[in-house]
């Protein structure tokens, strides 16, 4: 008999890791739209807690003030950077112009980033019910605890970051930071989520080598990190392509990112490749319900909802609704690969 907190725990859990993917899309769909600075101060937006509907509603040195503002905070976030060894880092923060740049107040920019927020901070609410759900497990699972509470901790550390990536005006190295802290959070939800479901079954030895499958999977993880790394670093080649061309031609612009861009889709083949290998070995191993089997099938769709939105990126002018897919589905795609690692590795302890 599953006792009823472990059974919220779980399910709890499970609603966390698809808010946390919803507020990816929100992320996307912010990056998308060029919504990053739609509120140009942090956590309130326009100092208010409910963002204002039209410019008449701000002081007329608004502009000003929170350029000022922003010089101020990474002033401070530089002289952090100094005291950790990273100089340069400093230097370049201090010397980027385009945080002197105002931000001039757009009504759909300002609430689609508003909403953005709102999201997140339904997140961090949803991963502290998760601490005190966890404590059901401080005995027989302590991990489950610790991880919940690293959780909470790092989504403190990542809403700081969240105020300076707005600070910064969107400084490239401190955006990809950022994405791969959402990665670091979805693996620990699906790791307690998965250690939490495997107390609740019978252990049994199942004599099945299965080493290869395991490096596969464990590859397939690193290979999408990196692909999502690479993706992070074609949008923000992307934005500075166009605002150099003051948004004209957009046809043009994934041809002039370069390198990058080459690297990106490379890496998806390998992505594309390993996973068919991966999907074939899961299809030999597991038959019927097994949990392992109906992952490897979801892995399979995700894959082709990102080549297609990938093709549309690549070929149709980047489209906004396909670049917010492209994201969502490039963290799916991690969790649910992630996922089958964990359920891989512990094979042959616990029957799938």
């Amino acid at each position: 008999m599953v006792p009823k907190s472990e059974k919220r725990f779980i399910r709890l859990n499970l609603i966390t890791i698809i808010v946390t993917l919803l507020l990816i899309l929100a992320g996307g769909i912010v990056r998308s739209t060029g919504s990053g600075m739609g509120c140009p101060d942090w956590p309130k937006c326009f100092d208010q807690y409910v963002p204002p509907t039209s410019a008449s509603q701000l002081p007329a040195d608004y502009k000003q003030k929170y350029v000022a503002e922003r010089v101020a905070k990474n002033e401070r976030f530089a002289k952090t950077l100094e005291k950790m060894g990273k100089a340069h880092l400093a230097d370049s923060i201090r010397h980027d112009e385009s945080i002197l740049t105002p931000e001039t107040f757009n009504v759909a920019k300002t609430w689609t980033e508003y909403l953005n927020r709102l999201m997140g901070a339904i997140t961090g609410f949803l991963l502290v019910g998760l601490v005190v759900y966890a404590f059901a497990y401080r005995k027989a699972a302590k991990r489950i605890l610790v991880l919940s509470i690293l959780n909470v901790i790092i989504v403190g550390f990542q809403a700081w970051l969240g105020s300076i990536v707005v600070s910064t005006n969107l400084m490239p190295w401190i955006v990809t930071v950022h994405m791969l802290l959402a990665l670091v959070i979805l693996a620990i939800l699906v790791y307690t989520y998965n250690y939490a479901l495997q107390m609740q079954k019978q252990a049994t030895v199942i004599m099945s080598n299965i080493i290869w499958l395991k490096v596969l999977v464990l590859g397939s993880v690193a290979l999408s990190t990196l692909q999502i790394v690479l993706g992070t670093e074609v949008r923000e080649a992307i934005d500075a392509i166009s605002k150099a061309m003051m948004y004209n031609d957009r046809g043009s612009w994934v041809s002039k990112v370069g390198a990058t861009f080459s690297y990106h889709r490379d890496v998806a083949v390998l992505v594309l490749i390993i996973n068919l290998v991966i999907y074939k070995i899961v299809k030999d191993k597991f038959n019927g319900k097994a949990t392992a089997l109906r992952v490897g099938n979801a892995i399979a769709i995700v894959l082709i909802i990102q080549l297609l939105t990938g093709l549309l990126l690549s070929n149709f002018a980047l489209p906004p609704y396909a670049q917010a897919l492209h994201i969502l589905f490039s963290t799916v795609l991690f969790t649910l690969q992630y996922y089958l690692y964990l359920l891989v590795y512990r094979t042959d302890t616990y029957n799938q």
